[in-house]
């Protein structure tokens, strides 16, 4: 009996230790990446302070739930914003991906005797931390430019975050197991992030959409990324939108499913230099 809980513990101390330094890792290389660190501000800081501005009395914003009243359009469009920092992080992840492919390192990692799934979801786990970095940072300069939620937004909205960044760094892990080389990922960043962003309600409402284009109205209704950011539009006020919940939970699982199933060598759409043929 004792020989077994301390085995036990062994286990789940060993499995720890696995997860923390890979969540480190992708830690302390966004740190020391000071230019990414930036870019991933600068890009919607831009558009929180020129393009909002520009078009904050072209596109009224009516009362429309969680708000309470009228609001600025730099306040409609934050969580949208958030949510580009979420979707561009999550490719960046599908970036550093390829590159380890192709040096190698990759597979140093999918060798070690943990489960495949596992070490997946811990690399996961590390692409959200650093979301989550880049995305308070980005909240608290936006505050001082008149978004202002209330205080207890900034906690209700984290697990917001954390779902809705795991949806999209399961499904940038999946397009990593597609993507060859490195020269293709503008290609299929630009296939992938700008529909999904543009084709949302990251922007504009969508009841002005439905009355403007039916049709791009069905689009951004079964678009995922809508559902993200009206997941976190609702909780950084504190409420849950049910329906939005349910579609991003049902979508991670989704992709996450698709991207252990890719990065099986004996089955999935990745085959592995050197990689052992047995998966996990």
């Amino acid at each position: 009996m004792t020989g077994y809980s301390a085995s036990q513990r062994f286990d789940a101390a060993g499995y720890f230790a696995c997860f923390s330094g890979i969540v480190r890792r992708e830690v302390l290389r966004f740190l020391h990446q000071r230019e990414r660190f930036l870019s991933a501000l600068v890009r919607p800081l831009v558009w929180l302070f020129i393009f909002a501005a520009g078009f904050r009395q072209v596109l009224g914003v009516s009362i429309i739930p969680p708000y309470q009243t009228y609001v600025l359009y730099e306040v409609f469009v934050t969580p949208g914003l958030v949510g580009m920092i979420l979707l561009f992080n999550a490719m960046q992840s599908s970036l550093t991906m390829v590159y380890d492919r192709e040096t190698g390192a990759m597979r140093t990692l999918l060798v070690s005797p943990f489960p495949r799934s596992f070490l997946l979801i811990s690399k996961l786990f590390g692409g959200v931390a650093v979301a989550l970095m880049q995305v308070y940072v980005f909240l608290l300069i936006a505050y001082f430019w008149e978004v202002e939620p209330p205080w207890i937004g900034y906690l209700t909205v984290l697990p917001a975050l954390v779902l809705s960044g795991f949806m999209l760094g399961a499904l940038a892990l999946f397009m990593s197991s597609v993507i060859r080389q490195l020269e293709n990922f503008a290609g299929v960043m630009n296939f992938v992030i700008f529909p999904m962003f543009f084709a949302s309600s990251a922007l504009y409402p969508l009841w002005r959409i439905r009355e403007t284009n039916p049709v791009l109205y069905e689009i951004c209704r079964v678009n995922p990324f809508t559902h993200a950011v009206e997941l976190i539009r609702f909780a950084l006020y504190g409420r849950i939108e049910p329906y939005s919940l349910a579609v991003v939970l049902g979508f991670t699982v989704f992709f996450l499913a698709s991207a252990i199933y890719a990065y099986n060598p004996s089955k999935g759409l990745i085959g592995w230099r050197g990689a052992p043929s047995e998966g996990r």
